[in-house]
């Protein structure tokens, strides 16, 4: 069975770190779009340039290119991985606006029921923060908090990027060693 098909975008909310990470493990390069937000984002907070970030990329689409691949329904890709998702971004999927390529694709993924998993880490989330989210989760899309679990002992930083990395593999189909399962071999001492 060969890996999905994968395109990851980067908005501009918090948590281009956790981005980084799984551009870094996936086992196939996948296709890219950051949006303008999502390159300042990159840069303050992993201090890389957006073009090293690239790098890590497959093939990168402009995010104000609506005439790109991820456009259209019949270019074929198996999941699309918004992380970090801003709230606006969130908001304007939630409502049906595709006025871009991050928007656009994920409309895509909605209408041809392929897989999307969106990455907010924004807090506190308003009500309508909320609703969008439940509405899109109604929807099938995957909302994964970027809320890395203290069961996983972090010692480093690395260990929150892995676990968040992993997650998002988790429901893309993709198999991983990034993180302990909880109780997966052997209770820990203590527990």
């Amino acid at each position: 069975m060969s890996p999905p098909r994968i395109i990851v975008a980067i908005t501009g909310g918090s948590g281009a770190p956790y981005a980084v990470r799984l551009l870094e493990v996936l086992p196939e390069k996948p296709d890219l779009i950051i949006s303008d937000a999502g390159r300042q984002v990159i840069e303050f907070e992993t201090g890389l340039k957006a073009s090293q970030v690239e790098a890590l990329a497959r093939r990168v689409f402009d995010n104000r290119d609506l005439a790109a691949a991820p456009a259209s329904g019949s270019h074929k890709f198996d999941a699309l991985v918004i992380v970090p998702c801003s709230t606006t971004t969130l908001s304007k999927i939630a409502v049906g606006i595709g006025d871009n390529l991050v928007t656009r694709a994920a409309q895509v993924c909605l209408k041809e029921r392929r897989k999307l998993v969106i990455v907010p880490r924004e807090t506190p989330l308003s009500a309508i923060h909320l609703e969008q989210m439940a509405k899109l989760s109604a929807l099938g899309v995957t909302v994964l908090m970027a809320a890395p679990p203290w069961y996983i002992r972090p010692k480093t930083l690395d260990d929150f990027r892995n676990y968040m990395a992993g997650k998002i593999l988790d429901h893309i189909g993709v198999e991983h060693n990034l993180f302990p399962r909880w109780k997966q071999e052997e209770e820990r001492p203590g527990d």
